[in-house]
C-alpha cells in the first residue's frame, strides 16, 4: 500500500470499455515526486490524502480481476501530515 495525494480529475473520454465510469484521478507520493494515475473506488476530491493498492489488488479493490488497473484508491485518509 502507498500514502499518495490526490492533484486533480483525469478527464479522458476516449478509454477502453473495461473502464466504464470510474473516475481517475492523479496522485504523487510526495512533493516534487513523479505522478500516477489511480482508478477511483471511494470518491475522493482534489487535496485528500489516500490510501492506493498496485498490481493485483488494484484490479480486485477496482472491481474485477480482469480490469486494467494498476493504481487503485481504496481509503481516504482522515488526518495526515506530510511531514
Amino acid at each position: 500500500m502507498k500514502i499518495c495525494q490526490v492533484e486533480k480529475t483525469l478527464v479522458s473520454t476516449n478509454r477502453i470499455k473495461d473502464l466504464g465510469h470510474r473516475p481517475l484521478l492523479v496522485v504523487r507520493e510526495k512533493v516534487g515526486g513523479p505522478r500516477q494515475v489511480a482508478v477511483d473506488a471511494v470518491g475522493c476530491i482534489a487535496g485528500d490524502w489516500v490510501i492506493c493498492v498496485g498490481s493485483s489488488a488494484a484490479r480486485e479493490a477496482a472491481g474485477s480481476k480482469d480490469y486494467p488497473s494498476d493504481l487503485t484508491i481504496v481509503g481516504i485518509i482522515d488526518h495526515w501530515s506530510e511531514g
